[in-house]
């Protein structure tokens, strides 16, 4: 079955994660991707391969957001360079772009610009904070718009703790897939307007989404989210406890007056159903590092495996194991949920991980890996109607790669 993007045209001037992981995204739902590159390194992304520790045989953050599309290397500061891309844009139905507004105006790419040339044009925009105010031309990346300015890492930085480093792409991965699915929603507009529009998003943004419990709550109330202190939750329920082995995991009883008949049975302690100290959930926040105290003696008397039978005995103890990336690996059921794809890879496939969303009717798939920089540059152009001379002259020019 074709994915639910078959047919649509997608240009990408994107670089390093946040554009290229909605470009990605499009392509494994079906769209028909290609990168404009520069001459020289091409998309920075590129460069992973020898940040990542040496100069590997393989880039797989790289790989990761830019397969099933295909490349062609362009200098836009030529005339014929832009020229090629202004023909490419002309036949698409998207432009997904997170390369700065200042430098898209530079290059007269900048969304005024395209869609006054194009009006049925969707034109997705990643910024770092946003298209107006004070800092909207300020550079960023991920661990400072989304990670630092939006407040996600002070609101998990323990008091007398530095602030924790986030994961690679954390926040340019989110939104690449909010660019995803408003590009999804204005083809869809698109349909029944027949106009195009500029759909934008930003790495700040995406933070403070990511943030907006903490935020409703201040706006509303005044005050902000407590930082969570494993020894004193209000919520025994809600916390997470060490094995006899060192390995944690996370109790995720959220109704706690619902839950805590089942905790206590499993820890061996039914008579604490009753127990003044901790029957209801208001005396067990009054009486909560007691508890957690309690607990953690106990827990530390059985391996994960073994609480792991004895919760799943209880109806309404909820639970998850605290797993490292390679026990997420070897997870089943996260190659059951469908977080692990085939790529085709030459006369094999390469295991990848898997863009979040599946549809049942129109499934995606994903057709082959990372291009080389420049690998469909003839093939990109022959669509275009260039012949075979043209190639070779605009190659001769400099404008192509």
């Amino acid at each position: 079955m074709p994915g639910p993007m078959e047919g649509i045209r997608v240009v990408e001037l994107g670089v390093w994660i946040a554009a290229p992981a909605a470009g990605v995204i499009l392509a494994d739902w079906g769209a028909d991707v290609t990168k404009i590159e520069p001459p020289g390194v091409g998309d920075p992304g590129r460069l992973f391969r020898k940040m990542l520790g040496g100069d590997l045989p393989v880039n797989p953050p790289f790989e990761n957001d830019n397969r099933g599309k295909r490349s062609i290397v362009l200098d836009l500061s030529t005339d014929e360079g832009k020229g090629v891309a202004l023909e490419m844009i002309d036949r698409a139905d998207v432009l997904i772009t997170n390369v700065r507004v200042a430098g898209l105006a530079r290059l007269g790419l900048d969304p005024a610009s395209v869609l006054e040339r194009y009006p049925r044009l969707i034109y997705g925009l990643i910024t770092g904070h946003g298209l107006e105010g004070p800092d909207a031309h300020r550079p960023a990346y991920d661990i400072g718009a989304y990670w630092a300015r939006s407040g996600v890492a002070a609101s998990l930085t323990q008091p007398g703790s530095t602030p924790p480093f986030q994961r690679g792409g954390m926040g340019d991965h989110g939104a690449g897939l909010a660019l995803a699915g408003a590009i999804s929603a204005a083809l869809y507009s698109r349909e029944k307007t027949g106009k195009g529009q500029l759909v934008s998003t930003s790495l700040m943004r995406q933070g403070m989404y990511t943030l907006s419990f903490d935020l409703a709550i201040m706006l509303r109330l005044g005050i902000p989210v407590m930082l969570g202190e494993r020894t004193a939750m209000f919520n025994p329920m809600i916390n997470n406890y060490q094995d006899s082995e060192g390995k944690w995991f996370w109790l995720i009883g959220l109704e706690g007056d619902r839950h805590w008949p089942s905790l206590a049975r499993a820890v061996g302690h039914p008579e604490w159903i009753d127990d003044e100290r901790f029957s209801e959930l208001t005396v067990r926040a009054s009486n909560c590092t007691e508890l957690i105290g309690m607990l953690d003696e106990i827990f530390a008397t059985k391996t994960l495996a073994e609480w792991g039978v004895i919760f799943d005995a209880e109806k309404d103890l909820w639970w998850a194991p605290v797993q490292t990336i390679e026990e997420v690996l070897a997870d089943p059921q996260a190659h059951a949920a469908g977080g692990f794809v085939e790529v085709p890879d030459g006369e094999a496939t390469t295991m990848m991980p898997a863009t979040p969303v599946d549809f049942a009717g129109t499934p995606g798939e994903q057709r082959w890996m990372a291009p080389e920089q420049g690998q469909h540059s003839d093939e990109v152009l022959t669509e275009l109607g260039k012949s075979g001379e043209e190639i070779t002259a605009l190659r001769k020019s400099g404008a192509l790669g």
